[in-house]
């Protein structure tokens, strides 16, 4: 078979045009095609395309390079420029010519010549592990010292034989539930059965081929590797097996929860890699720390590193119940960083994954962002799940695998360049929201704050490293998440046409958003012409949609459903595109927010359509910290202050805003100006890959005004954006309304609950304008950052978080003005 067909994997779907009902069938290779538009411009392309019409070419980007600031030695490893042009494959299209076979026997049996044929066998994976860690040193240490344990405070006794013994078998039992027992007879046959399965029901699975050229050419290096893509559905835990094993790649030792260590099911992903672990590792049942269970994971993942095998690490966690990439939790990332200061393997190669679905296999989340607790996972529900997977299609998976980059070298750079400490949100976000308090200036601390050290062994660096090390994973596994087609026409309904439209326009502004996504160098997991495309999500996204046929020229009209439910699910799809136009969309609000306080304010003679530069950036750098729990701007060795630049030059760029040359004068700058001064370095440390050679930026420069272009295009535009962050900016608003009638002290599990039914109250009363504003998930993340701010003080009493309004938020009018600053981005 030709190798270019196979490579593309597209779709072929085809719709009766008198019916909403498709009839879909399958070309597993068939060319690629973008598809054409010819009627009239719509509010994508003639907002922002004209620009870069002519740079387009209608190629794909190739994404997940790794950053050059802070690895750039690996930034030109595995990697050259014929790599971005091996094209798509579709992992899960196999016959003949992929054995050494040919003829009738060959095609009726590949799948089994083809897992018969893959490299795998039992010398590939560990030896002696459960032996080898309870022999280490820090192990035996750890067994003596809880067999040692005082009987009464301050009080130590020398172990007895039996205590230890004891302890021992403790552990062992640990490692029993730890450590994986890999069959590569069971692989071969999982790899069988998966051949079946995700034939029936995903369309595709498409892979990148020079993304895993470069993987396989990161094996050679004899080193082990670490695979950390995003957490979207269970179906994670096998695709990355699957997919390395169909190239011959060693399967991974797969991190698992131990909700998931559940009979049968358990014995399965252990003979497949994977371990189970503690979700909360640092206390036991007795509100201990359990050093012993701490040294027995330590010790395993060394000696994982040190036979130079791989492992496959979700940071968030936990899967996604937003869409949108969680926060990391960078616990086992800890143990990588300190398996390799302890010199346990000379390097380890960090590989970031992006995962993306049509739709999950879960289908939604909506119980739990409806605030229902989530179910226990058991052998039943499993066996559910996958018949109600064999009904069913889920449409295309596309899974991207990022550059890999070298941790050592990673280490090192981040060991050389004094870069400050993070500021606090409370540092961050007081001053604007409270500018008249008495001790607003940001501490001269900014340096205080740095480490004393930048010494591997200096605990704050070390913390601070596998921080920054985490955020530029999950930041880099993101931006390489392809944006589906299901994403694409859920974010249109709900941000576009929420009150419906036709299907030829909805299909007009898929084609144009489509061609923004390339425009801003993320790729796209689909392929075909665009009618079909959007007919396919729409049958996708199922009751999400309503579909009703119209009289006029007898064309479907399409419209989001409303129910709660179905909003929450959109929401979550949608969100699949939110980190495309994340930052036009903070500059958007930012220049509502500075355009109403200047109509507040009055202009002091000022034109009044015009706006400063700098202003706009703050404005939006306190956004950017406002929102940082919901999604990530900026790679850490990056200040958001520039990125926030950068993205207002974008918007200059694209003609939305235009500069008045003739209005420039000299910045005076403010107490507040000062204080960004003192949080930008000289000279600053990096540039983006959108700057040119010849940027200035960072040297002192005039203020720079602007204004909105008028064009009813770019006005549309501006409010698209806008109204992406207004279901965020809702749900926040709506939580310091809530927070004014505050009574404490309270339980923060119990306050959780009470602000939730508060928002489900007003979406169910229709009060609110975004119902995906009353998510948990929303509710949860600003919690969070109002306790980060310094609205809420906390204590622990038992394990419970108990809260109360801190000093800075009892007065009212205090709590007014957080209140007025997030009102001030929103549009009404």
């Amino acid at each position: 078979m030709d190798e270019t067909a196979l490579s593309l994997g597209t779709i072929d779907v085809s719709y009766l045009s008198t019916s909403a009902e498709c009839s879909i069938s399958r070309c597993k290779h068939s060319s690629e095609e973008w598809g054409e538009c010819n009627s009239r411009p719509t509010l994508f392309r003639s907002a922002t395309l004209k620009w870069k019409e002519t740079l387009l070419g209608r190629k794909r980007p190739f994404v997940g390079r790794c950053c050059y600031v802070c690895t750039p030695q690996s930034r030109d490893n595995f990697f050259n420029a014929s790599i971005p042009s091996l094209g798509l494959r579709n992992v899960i299209y196999i016959n003949e010519t992929h054995t050494r076979y040919r003829g009738w026997l060959a095609r009726r049996f590949c799948y089994v010549l083809f897992v018969q044929e893959r490299d795998v066998h039992k010398g590939m994976f560990a030896k002696n592990l459960t032996e080898n860690v309870l022999n280490n040193s820090r192990v035996q240490k750890a067994i003596v010292d809880e067999a040692s344990e005082p009987s009464t405070p301050g009080s130590f006794v020398q172990a007895d034989p039996k205590a230890i013994n004891k302890v021992k078998k403790k552990a062992r039992k640990i490692l029993q539930e730890m450590v994986a027992n890999v069959s590569p007879a069971l692989i071969r046959l999982t790899g069988w059965v998966l051949l079946k399965l995700f034939n029936s029901f995903f369309w595709n699975i498409q892979i990148h081929r020079g993304q895993i050229e470069m993987v396989k050419a990161a094996t050679e290096m004899n080193l082990p590797l670490i695979f950390l893509p995003v957490h979207k559905s269970h179906i994670d835990y096998l695709l990355l097996t699957f997919i390395l094993f169909c190239h011959n790649i060693k399967a991974p030792y797969i991190a698992a929860g131990n909700n998931l260590n559940i009979p049968i099911f358990s014995t399965l992903i252990r003979k497949l890699g994977g371990f189970f672990i503690r979700r909360k590792l640092d206390q036991s049942p007795d509100g201990r720390k359990d050093f012993l269970y701490r040294a027995l994971l330590y010790v395993h993942v060394e000696e994982l590193l040190r036979q130079q095998q791989f492992l496959e690490i979700f940071l968030e966690g936990t899967r996604s119940r937003s869409g949108k990439t969680s926060g990391a939790r960078a616990g086992l990332l800890s143990v990588v960083v300190d398996a390799l200061f302890s010199n346990a393997t000379p390097d380890v190669l960090i590989i970031p994954v992006g995962i993306s679905y049509d739709r999950i296999i879960e289908g939604h989340y909506n119980s739990e962002q409806l605030g229902k607790p989530k179910k226990n996972e058991s052998i039943w529900s499993i066996a559910r799940g996958v018949f109600r997977m064999l009904r069913k299609n889920y449409g295309c998976v596309r899974v991207d695998f990022a550059q890999p980059f070298s941790l050592k070298e990673y280490v090192n750079s981040q060991s050389q360049k004094p870069v400050p400490a993070p500021l606090s949100l409370e540092q961050a976000l007081l001053p604007a929201i409270l500018p008249s308090r008495p001790n607003d200036t940001v501490d001269e601390g900014a340096e205080a704050s740095l480490p004393s050290s930048r010494d591997i062994t200096s605990e704050p660096f070390r913390r601070e490293l596998i921080s920054n090390l985490a955020e530029h994973i999950l930041f880099t596994a993101n931006k390489s998440c392809a944006v589906m087609s299901t994403h694409i026409v859920a974010c249109l309904l709900l941000y576009r046409h929420r009150q419906g439209t036709d299907l030829s326009r909805l299909v007009e502004d898929f084609f144009s958003m489509k061609e923004e996504v390339l425009a801003r160098d993320f790729d796209l997991g689909f392929s075909g012409n665009s009618d079909d495309v959007v007919m396919h999500a729409i049958h996708l996204l199922g009751n999400c949609v309503n579909i009703t046929n119209t009289s006029r020229n007898n064309e479907f009209f399409i419209t989001p459903s409303t129910t709660i439910p179905a909003v929450f699910e959109l929401n979550f799809y949608s969100n699949g595109v939110l980190h495309v136009f994340i930052k036009e969309a903070i500059i958007a609000c930012s220049l509502h927010a500075v355009q109403s306080r200047r109509c507040r304010n009055g202009t002091n003679g000022a034109s009044p359509s015009l706006i400063s530069q700098e202003h706009l950036v703050r404005k939006a750098a306190s956004l950017c910290y406002l929102l940082s729990n919901e999604f990530t701007v900026s790679l850490p060795c990056q200040l958001i202050y520039q990125v926030c630049h950068e993205s207002v030059e974008r918007l200059i760029q694209y003609g939305i805003l235009l500069v008045a040359e003739d209005d420039q004068e000299d910045v005076s700058p403010s107490l507040t100006e000062h204080q960004w001064n003192k949080k930008l370095p000289e000279p600053l440390s990096w540039r983006s890959d959108e700057e040119d050679e010849d940027s200035d930026f960072g040297e002192e420069q005039r203020d720079c005004y602007l204004k909105v272009s008028q064009s009813q295009e770019h006005q549309q535009y501006i409010t698209f954006l806008q109204r992406l962050l207004g279901p965020l900016l809702e749900a926040y608003s709506s939580v310091v309304i809530f927070v004014h009638n505050f009574s404490g002290p309270v339980l923060e599990s119990e306050y959780l609950q009470k602000l939730h039914r508060h928002l489900i109250s007003r979406t169910e009363k229709n009060v609110a304008v975004y119902a995906e504003s009353a998510t948990y998930s929303h509710v949860k993340n600003a919690l969070k950052v109002f306790k980060e701010i310094g609205v809420f003080s906390q204590t622990t009493q038992r394990r419970d978080t108990i809260l109360e309004l801190s000093t800075t938020f009892l007065p009212q009018r205090n709590r007014q003005k957080l209140l007025e600053f997030i009102m001030s981005f929103m549009v009404l």
